[in-house]
């Protein structure tokens, strides 16, 4: 395969993780831990696993055309086709996991929407020479990649970048609306506070444990008005987690190499270079809250129980895709932006959300604001009556009361 440039890289990072047109589709990805329904401490074995997923593990198997998938740890995710509406999206997913909730209930399991495995401490279950590389390299730094490649689940959000303008529909807007709300985001939906039977001291443990592996690779880009520039440097600086080669060999990447260094061949004597597919391979490695993928993928919420992943579903995508709510949202997020020359929240306000979530009262007033908002443009004709009635019925169980799904978890362990 053809050798890559640095200029080549940076032109082909610059220019294809954001796409510019009208903000329109919507995807969504739904992550579920999978537990024996007698039993949740009990291990899964990927034979039993394979089992319950026979019938529908297979292209067309899903009516609206979800592709499943299996994490390191036995986690199952859908991802659903874009959607040319948030109508559209939700019902194509709600439609999908319900025939994904059913192929496995019939082999007495269930799907668990947690942010992280209250329980168990999951093997890893997948022997892919990526998994083992992504293992090997989160080892060097501590425990924490392991919990999150074996024992997380989210919901993600795929929203597109923008347009090529200067307004809140632009995809520099829209990328500094997606950071601004993320901390919000982690605060409202937070609902992973119990690690091995026991509270943790995080109403987000899931987004405690990704501030602690790689910060190269899992917190947001250093700002800069472009936001294609604060990726491009950001991904040829983050470390090679991973070289593929043969499915038998080993992917794993000297230590400390980056991707800059690898074009420029620093410091490695006989590495070969680097090619395009070696390029977009490291590009899905890096896993910041919001990852520009052409669109904007927002990564930071928990996985959610039931059919609650909806409401983040709703919330994000009104919030960004209405003009008059995307004002109100950048208004309201303003006190978490600390630094005039860094619109954008800081480090410690991601971490506040996830350990207090809204007890925080910037992040509670920050919460209600954006709530409102999404339910005042979920009142427009036309929006499907369920979509503002989950957003409302969640804001009075939750939001209203500076609570979040983790106090919830909390309570039940205090009960027992």
């Amino acid at each position: 395969m053809t050798e890559l440039t640095l200029e080549e890289a940076e032109a082909h990072v610059h220019g294809g993780s954001f796409k510019t047109g009208p903000s329109e589709r919507i995807g969504v990805e739904t992550e579920w831990l999978v537990q024996d329904r007698h039993n949740p401490q009990l291990p899964i074995s990927l034979d039993r696993l394979n089992t319950a997923l026979a019938t529908i593990d297979m292209p067309g198997a899903l009516p609206g055309g979800s592709r499943l998938t299996r994490e390191p740890g036995g986690q199952l995710e859908l991802s659903s086709p874009p959607a040319l509406s948030l109508g559209a999206s939700v019902e194509t997913m709600t439609g999908d996991i319900a025939v994904l909730r059913t192929a496995v209930e019939q082999d007495d399991l269930i799907l668990v929407g947690r942010g992280l495995d209250p329980y168990r401490e999951p093997p890893r279950l997948l022997d892919h020479p990526r998994y083992r590389a992504m293992e090997a390299f989160f080892d060097r730094e501590g425990p924490w990649g392991r919990d999150v490649m074996r024992g997380t689940a989210s919901v993600q959000i795929n929203l597109n970048s923008g347009d090529d303008s200067r307004g809140i529909g632009g995809y520099r807007s829209r990328w500094e609306l997606a950071h601004r709300i993320g901390p919000v985001l982690v605060a409202a939906f937070a609902n992973s506070p119990i690690q091995d039977g026991w509270p943790t001291g995080w109403l987000s443990s899931r987004q405690d444990i990704w501030s602690r592996i790689d910060v190269g690779r899992t917190r947001p880009p250093s700002y800069d008005p472009d936001p294609r520039v604060a990726w491009t440097r950001y991904a040829l600086d983050a470390q090679v987690m991973c070289i593929p080669g043969d499915l038998d060999g080993d992917w794993s990447a000297p230590p400390g190499l980056t991707f800059r260094a690898w074009l420029e061949g620093r410091g490695v004597p006989g590495l070969r270079p680097p090619t395009l597919a070696d390029l977009d391979h490291h590009l899905s490695t890096l896993f910041p809250p919001v990852r520009p993928r052409g669109w904007l993928e927002l990564r930071m919420i928990d996985a959610q129980d039931g059919d609650d992943w909806v409401v983040p579903t709703v919330l994000a995508a009104t919030l960004l895709n209405d003009p008059v709510a995307a004002d109100t949202a950048y208004a309201a997020t303003e006190p978490l932006c600390a630094d005039p020359q860094r619109p954008v929240p800081s480090h410690d306000t991601w971490l506040r959300a996830a350990r207090i979530g809204l007890e925080d009262q910037d992040l509670a007033k920050a919460a209600r604001a954006c709530f409102a908002a999404a339910d005042s443009a979920l009142a427009t004709p036309g929006t499907p009556a369920t979509l503002r009635h989950a957003l409302t019925d969640f804001a009075e169980r939750y939001t209203e009361r500076g609570r979040s799904p983790a106090h919830d978890h909390l309570d039940a362990l205090r009960r027992t």
